[in-house]
């Protein structure tokens, strides 16, 4: 097989053999913990122009599904429409692969989006070294070439732009009704919600809701009235997100009720008068442990984010709802009396867990 090196910005060079596309490519050097779920993690748009090392030793062996849509156009068994990585590094590609919906194989599927690999690296060594040294840009490139020295970092640009919808959409016909400021949103995130029963209308990162007209049979266009709204995960610097802050600004002057998720933290926070900061080497896997700071209880959570609020610039009518229980940084937000909140995690996890699942079933009821 040929080989292929990753060149991180600080010199380190690590090389393995290749699978998927033999090219060069760049982006951010990230690592997951989890031990399942390679498909969703690649198409899942917060992973936009970023270099995976997954510290699970056996990747591939399940392949890949085929690409079905069910009864509202959404894919059955992907995050997203496509895969959003810049390249991914894994211990052991499994040529071999056997499950009972696999299509294809894990390098064909990377290949087909013109997506880099590296295997027989030791990731787990790569993982320390990244927590130690924190994520950084780097290179995909063949071992006998010698990269340039300019490096890609994808946290000065706006990605959700490039992942968010440039169209305004609309899911069920459920009796409540849900605006969802798509900044990169999972898949799951929309089964989660038609599942109990509500209808959906999906906005660009920049498109406010309350603007939003209709045509009607009877008097031509009028505005949509909706029952909350919905911020959803997306990759990148949420300082660069200005119009998302606005719309959440808006939400709470009309105190609309209004959840968020990963990325919608961020921006619930930034919204509320508080800062963010870029996490050293982010929390990214499914076994990330939350603490629900009214009870006490811990909740094993999945998630991916690169970036956290900091707590001290909250106002008084605001608290941290969830904290890590490895680092104590915020994992949810909520207003003390209007209804607001948010969490860091996913409780839309696939494959999972779900155990904070409930939480769409608690903004349901607010509406």
């Amino acid at each position: 097989m040929d080989k292929l090196t990753l060149t991180l910005k600080n010199g380190t060079q690590i090389t393995g053999r290749a699978f998927g596309s033999y090219k060069e490519s760049e982006g951010e050097v990230v690592f997951t913990t989890g031990m399942v779920g390679y498909t969703e993690s690649l198409t899942d748009p917060s992973f936009k122009d970023q270099i995976l090392v997954l510290t699970f030793p056996l990747i591939g062996n399940y392949g890949v599904p085929a690409e079905e849509l069910d009864d509202e156009k959404i894919s059955k068994f992907f995050e997203s429409s496509r895969i959003h990585l810049k390249g991914l590094i894994v211990t052991d590609y499994s040529e071999v692969y056997s499950h009972w919906n696999a299509a294809k194989s894990l390098s064909d599927w990377l290949r087909e989006y013109d997506v880099p690999g590296i295997t027989g690296v030791d990731t787990r060594a790569l993982t320390q070294y990244l927590r130690e040294n924190g994520s950084m840009p780097g290179k995909i490139h063949p071992s006998d070439v010698e990269p340039n020295k300019d490096f890609y970092d994808p946290n000065t640009e706006n990605l959700v732009a490039k992942v968010s919808p440039t169209k305004i959409r609309s899911y069920g016909d459920g009796r409540k009704h849900i605006a969802m400021i798509d900044t990169g949103v999972k898949n799951n995130t929309l089964r989660n919600f038609l599942s109990r029963g509500v209808k959906i209308t999906r906005f660009p990162w920049n498109s406010s809701p309350f603007r939003y007209e209709e045509q009607t049979e009877s008097s031509g266009k009028e505005k949509v009235k909706f029952d909350g709204i919905f911020f959803s995960n997306g990759p990148g610097d949420p300082e660069v997100m200005e119009e998302t802050v606005a719309i959440m600004k808006e939400c709470f002057e009309r105190k609309i009720p209004t959840f968020g998720i990963c990325l919608g933290t961020q921006i619930m926070g930034i919204a509320a008068g508080a800062k963010t900061y870029k996490l050293k080497y982010g929390h990214r896997g499914q076994n990330q442990p939350c603490i629900h700071l009214p009870t006490g209880r811990c909740y094993i959570t999945s998630q991916n984010h690169g970036f956290a609020v900091n707590p001290k610039g909250l106002p008084k009518d605001w608290e941290v709802l969830f904290e890590n229980a490895n680092d104590a940084c915020v994992e949810g937000l909520r207003h003390k009396t209007l209804p607001f909140f948010s969490v860091q995690f996913h409780p839309e996890a696939a494959p999972g867990p779900t155990d904070t699942s409930f939480l769409f079933d608690e903004f349901i009821e607010m509406l």
